[in-house]
């Protein structure tokens, strides 16, 4: 069983623990900032499977917060958050005293890896973040070295699956944002927060639906068309989910 550390804010926490089999992060503590409940929830089991525990934040504002109280051993950052870019939070961790161990970039658009990793990032997941052998992986080799455990080590093959409710909480926020615009002002949020969800999801046909509203907002073209085929897939996912 994992034993648990208490902590005071602001005390430094302990980059490792003897570890049980099958528990390899035993001892840290993740912080990950994302705005999506379907992916944080895949981060959440794998931390779970993994032995560490975890914290969310959901934004600029909630990660401050946060790392204002607690000393993670771990931060995961999403690039595309509501209130901001994630690759300012990933620089600003980057450059605090003392430095957070292990920081890392996330995002659905995998073309965001340079861009993580210049920000000051030790490594970037790309969505849907499934293989608990590749997340463990990444937090292991991303340790000071001090903190890293020798010998061979058997890798997991498990494949996370979140369950659906958290799924149909992504879609239903999308629904409201989009039944609440106004105007085409929430245009790059709806369009990079859906293509994330979608990617996450194996649904290929609603990222492309995400990425055609991204293509045609940065081309100056009528969205109209875009945003009533996008609200109409949104529901009939949602309706989908409902029945699961």
């Amino acid at each position: 069983m994992q034993t648990e550390m208490t902590t005071t804010p602001g005390e430094t926490l302990p980059l490792w623990q003897a570890s049980l089999p099958g528990r390899p992060l035993a001892g840290l503590t993740v912080l990950v900032v994302e705005d999506s409940r379907f992916a944080s929830e895949a981060v959440r089991l794998l931390c779970l499977r993994s032995g560490a525990r975890i914290r969310r934040a959901d934004c600029l504002r909630s990660a401050a917060r946060h790392l204002q109280t607690y000393r993670p051993s771990v931060v995961i950052v999403d690039m595309g958050l509501p209130d901001g870019d994630g690759a300012d939070l990933i620089r600003q961790i980057a450059t605090a005293e003392p430095r957070v161990p292990v920081l890392l970039g996330i995002s659905g658009d995998p073309l965001l890896h340079d861009a993580a990793l210049e920000a000051g990032a030790d490594g970037f997941l790309s969505k849907p973040i499934e293989s608990l052998a590749v997340f463990q992986q990444m937090i292991l080799s991303a340790l000071p070295a001090q903190s890293k455990r020798g010998g061979l080590r058997a890798l997991p093959d498990d494949v996370i699956q979140p369950d659906a409710s958290s799924l149909r909480d992504d879609l239903i926020h999308v629904a409201e944002i989009l039944s609440d615009s106004q105007d085409t002002s929430a245009v790059d949020y709806i369009a990079r927060f859906l293509a994330g969800v979608a990617r996450s999801a194996h649904d290929p046909a609603l990222e492309e639906a995400a990425s055609a509203l991204a293509r045609d907002h940065q081309a100056g073209h009528a969205l109209a068309g875009d945003l009533v085929r996008i609200s109409g897939m949104v529901q009939d996912r949602l309706a989908r989910v409902a029945e699961i």
